[in-house]
């Protein structure tokens, strides 16, 4: 059933919820990740977009609480720098890894953005922790967030493993600050995309399933070694539809003996893509216009994001974004490659040219650099 919709008798006075702008419909979905990828103009509906705001965990993601930080005002200022993190936790009582690693910046006009990974197995020094006694070392980047969350004698604290990420990739980039971060369960996402009903992909490359089934069940442990047995799940090459455990299921795909050649810098360019591919679907007049469907994506979002806005809050920054849509959103991938190989593999290290583009991101040059360096674009299609 459409929102506001004239019928023959005359026209229906439109609901509260049609009168919002549909960019505004979609913020309140996705939260802090998605709010960011939208666009058009909010005039006077803050109170409805706060009652929806409340759908999106909160949490101490900098540290800024615990140390007495004073609430800025939501007056938001480009250049933005925002950390995404996405989780796939075991249980309550495992440190959570970080699995996916997104930095998205915008530049001082706030009118476009840039997405990149951070491979999960970069080798970086990781700093001292107090919070979470430790003390320190060479590790990759995905411990961070499992080194800071561990609290003695308690369930580990996600958030906290956040703070000590976000000092890790810091040091890594070069950036001084972040002005919001998100701490995305990806497991959550497969409930999101259902809620919208499936989601739409360019498969760039026929891939096949490590884990799953055709059926979505669970592959068989191999009982002679290492790995899997039983026919795989297959995801073929151009525009798929994709239900929630199919999609999770393709980004999480890693290896060149299943399809993707460039395996981990592989899986994060499908992620990138999945963010984007869920903006469009968000997008839809099928899922903006439907307020049950809407409600059933915003109960899954609640379940799925933990956002902190360092005193500003998923209105005041989709307000401050409401230019950038997903087609002004360019998707970067950064050169790397193996330390080891084999058994031997230690992990991934940046090739010294990604300095070059944390240099540019730094002085609000990117849109020169991708000029004079046009394969850090990563193709979405």
């Amino acid at each position: 059933m459409l929102v506001g919709k004239a019928g023959k008798g005359g026209r229906k006075k439109p609901s509260a919820w049609s009168r919002v702008p549909r960019w505004a419909r979609v913020c309140t979905v996705f939260g802090s990740v998605l709010m960011l990828l939208s666009g058009a103009v909010l005039v006077g509906y803050e109170a409805l977009m706060a009652r929806y705001e409340g759908a999106v965990g909160k949490g101490d993601l900098f540290g800024d609480q615990a140390a007495g930080a004073q609430e800025r005002k939501s007056d938001i200022k480009g250049p933005l720098n925002i950390l995404l993190v996405g989780i796939d936790p075991r249980d309550v009582k495992t440190p959570p890894l970080a699995d996916s690693i997104m930095v998205l910046h915008i530049p001082a006009e706030l009118d476009r953005a840039y997405l990149f990974s951070l491979p999960r197995d970069l080798r970086v020094e990781i700093p001292r922790f107090s919070k979470a006694d430790f003390n320190g070392g060479t590790d990759k980047l995905n411990a961070a967030m499992s080194y800071g969350s561990r609290v003695p004698g308690q369930n580990p604290d996600a958030a906290r493993g956040f703070e000590l990420l976000a000092k890790t990739v810091q040091q890594v980039t070069g950036i001084d600050r972040f002005d919001a971060g998100a701490i995305i369960n990806f497991t959550g996402f497969q409930k999101i995309v259902d809620a919208m009903g499936g989601v739409d992909m360019y498969i760039e490359r026929e891939v096949r399933s490590e884990h799953r089934e055709p059926s979505g069940v669970h592959r068989k442990g191999n009982p002679y070694g290492e790995g899997y047995i039983g026919p795989q799940a297959v995801y073929k090459k151009g525009n798929q539809h994709l239900s929630g455990w199919q999609a999770l299921d393709y980004v999480r795909q890693r290896y060149p003996k299943n399809g993707v050649p460039d395996a981990d810098y592989g899986r994060q360019r499908h992620q990138q893509q999945f963010i984007k591919a869920m903006v469009d679907q968000a997008f839809s007049a099928d899922v903006v216009t439907n307020p049950i469907k809407l409600d059933r994506v915003i109960r899954a979002a609640g379940q799925s994001l933990i956002f902190n806005g360092r005193g500003s809050s998923v209105v005041d920054f989709a307000i401050a974004l409401k230019g950038i849509r997903s087609n002004n959103v360019e998707l970067i991938k950064l050169p790397g490659e193996n330390i080891g190989t084999g058994s031997a593999y230690r992990g991934e290290r940046l090739r010294p040219e990604a300095e070059d583009f944390f240099t540019a991101l730094k002085k609000e040059q990117l849109d020169a650099f991708l000029l004079e360096h046009p394969d850090f674009r990563n193709k979405t299609k």
